[in-house]
């Protein structure tokens, strides 16, 4: 949906990008690249689909992506 801007299950157009921030503590999307609990959290970005719901989770910066590579791969 990211590339698209289409929804792959129901073809809506109908897209919304929902940000996430590495400030969020407590919840939501982030990942985690160490132990301590406050830092290095990396935002996952969400694609929504509003005609059927369905959503897409993306890590959008190249950098990132390369720390998720770096400590998970």
């Amino acid at each position: 949906m990211k590339q698209t801007l289409c929804c792959p299950k129901c073809g809506s157009r109908e897209i919304v990008r929902v940000p996430d921030h590495p400030g969020r503590h407590a919840s939501g999307n982030n990942i985690d690249t160490t132990t301590w609990t406050l830092l290095w959290k990396i935002p996952v970005i969400r694609y929504v689909c509003c005609g059927c719901g369905y959503v897409e989770n993306w890590v959008e910066s190249p950098e990132e992506l390369a720390e998720i590579r770096r400590v998970f791969g």
